[in-house]
């Protein structure tokens, strides 16, 4: 058990059994301050010098451990984030104290980013969860496990603490999280269901869009199923993603011919307009985002076990899309 004085913490006596391990790796084994540190976390800590061992400081996490030493390891004050908070209304599913759940708006960025400072998800998390959040890699904010792009909807699960990250990301990363979403496309799949399985990374022709490459890139698994067709011109197609890889569903969907209606960057313009009719197609390419809805989020909670999960129905824009292609 490690012992606590302050904010300063002392590792229990390296064992004959933990000798020549790797400094970062023995300490992230440890639970600190009740909480098991990630690694990165600790390789912060240690290449800022917070870590200690008879008084030297240690720099190198590659650091071998010698039997019976004693590591010093303080944990310095959490730093406010730089985003400001916003006092921004939130559609919260659930939250407790160590996870929200949010359904975004389509047009809410998740993250600060160039052109998008304000008004983000962070943003109105750090008003809203205000003095909720504890230290996630030495700052107060919200742990952002997985973002949906700014157009589009549905629901995200952010951590309020760094177990809590941690153990969600580790979820993410083995694929184990349950997401379902909804698209609505022009054309319609063939195969009706399937599994689309291709590796996407940067385009090599356009750096701000992702592309399906046949060497390199990341794997990526989408299985799909139309739910309804809309006389062959486009259709409602339920998503559950395997992998989560930057815009997979419209690199996916694009690439068997059904781009997302509204997707401005992924659209192809051709078979785009057959079978609607032309009362259609201004309203379709006004669209004025992408057709594609987060509606099913499920996870283990990361610190009760219990399997969670949450749904969220269609926005009022999707459906009134949906009502309209019904009735062309």
């Amino acid at each position: 058990m490690i012992e606590q004085d302050l904010n300063i913490f002392y590792t229990p006596p390296v064992s004959p059994e933990q000798k020549g391990q790797r400094l970062d790796k023995f300490l992230s084994s440890l639970t600190i301050a009740e909480t098991p540190f990630s690694r990165n976390r600790i390789q912060n800590l240690i290449k800022n010098g917070f870590v200690t061992c008879e008084d030297n400081e240690i720099y190198d996490c590659a650091f071998k451990t010698n039997i019976g030493d004693v590591y010093q390891i303080e944990i310095p004050e959490p730093q406010d984030a730089d985003p400001e908070p916003e006092n921004i209304d939130l559609d919260i599913v659930y939250e407790d104290n160590d996870l929200i759940v949010v359904n975004k708006p389509a047009g809410m960025t998740v993250h600060p980013a160039p052109g998008a400072y304000h008004g983000t998800l962070v943003n109105a998390l750090l008003y809203h969860c205000r003095d909720n959040l504890s230290g996630i890699g030495g700052v107060k904010r919200p742990g952002i496990v997985h973002r949906i792009d700014k157009e589009t909807s549905g629901l995200l699960v952010v951590a309020k603490n760094d177990n809590a990250h941690r153990l969600l990301s580790e979820q993410f990363f083995v694929h184990s999280i349950q997401r379902t979403y909804f698209a609505v496309a022009y054309s319609v799949p063939n195969p009706l269901s399937g599994t689309i399985i291709a590796n996407i990374g940067r385009s090599k022709f356009d750096r701000k869009k992702m592309a399906i490459l046949q060497t390199g890139g990341k794997h990526a698994v989408t299985h799909y199923k139309t739910l309804e067709a809309f006389k062959n011109a486009a259709s409602l197609v339920q998503c559950n993603l395997e992998t989560g890889r930057t815009h997979q569903i419209r690199v996916h969907l694009s690439s068997i011919g059904c781009s997302l209606i509204g997707d401005k960057i992924y659209q192809k313009s051709h078979k785009s307009s057959l079978g609607i009719p032309a009362s259609m197609q201004h309203y379709l390419s006004d669209f004025p985002r992408q057709a594609l809805h987060a509606a099913t989020l499920g996870f283990v909670h990361p610190k009760t076990g219990q399997n969670m999960l949450f749904n969220s129905p269609l926005p009022d824009d999707m459906q009134e899309l949906i009502l309209k292609l019904r009735n062309m």
